[in-house]
């Protein structure tokens, strides 16, 4: 059991198990930031939490397993879609969204280092793949509310329209050199919805 909260991985909100959960995840995101995930260790994230290194051991067992809870836990924070109805401006929130997320100084080299990870460990790339499915699935509802207003072809893959708007800002993040900002993200979603409107995301 864990510090008497439930089962190892259940969270009550509130708890001795929220806050340690919280604690641990913050730091580890501290200690990815800092040194990638290459030397991530688990003792050293226990030290920044301030908790025990056996509850942290327990529970995470693994520096894998902490990124994956660690993903996780930035899905449930992420922030939800807009809808504005209009596709142009939903798409343009969207690609800000991101935009910020990773010229966040926090959260930019948090997402690169947990990319980074994730193309040498398969448990941190399940984690992050689930991530990335859920943030499209929740913007996705914009797309399809998009068609059913008419503003876009039935058939239009919602999924691929928002890949389009995110994958050139990703592009710029892990390449370096050109400047991300509102013009980029603007420019990457009517992009996409130049294209989504010419039929380019039909499905099958």
């Amino acid at each position: 059991m864990d510090e008497g909260d439930g089962e190892p991985g259940t969270v009550r909100p509130g708890g001795r198990t929220a806050r340690v959960r919280e604690s641990v995840l913050r730091a580890a995101g501290d200690a990815l930031v800092e040194h990638g995930f290459d030397r991530l260790d688990l003792a050293d994230v226990a030290r920044r939490a301030e908790v025990g290194k056996t509850t942290v051991y327990r529970r995470w067992s693994t520096t894998a397993g902490l990124v994956a809870d660690l993903l996780t836990d930035m899905a449930e924070q992420s922030v939800p879609r807009t809808d504005t109805g209009s596709l142009d401006e939903d798409l343009r929130a969207n690609a800000r969204l991101v935009m910020r997320t990773l010229t966040d100084v926090r959260q930019g080299p948090l997402f690169a280092a947990v990319i980074a990870a994730a193309t040498c460990d398969a448990r941190t790339a399940e984690a992050l793949h689930r991530f990335y499915a859920v943030r499209v699935e929740e913007w996705a509802g914009c797309v399809e509310a998009a068609v059913g207003r008419g503003e876009l072809p039935r058939g239009t893959d919602a999924r691929e329209v928002i890949r389009a708007v995110s994958a050139p800002l990703y592009y710029r993040m892990l390449t370096g050199g050109d400047p991300l900002d509102e013009a980029v993200a603007d420019r990457a979603a009517d992009a996409a919805a130049v294209a989504a409107r010419a039929g380019v995301y039909m499905g099958g």
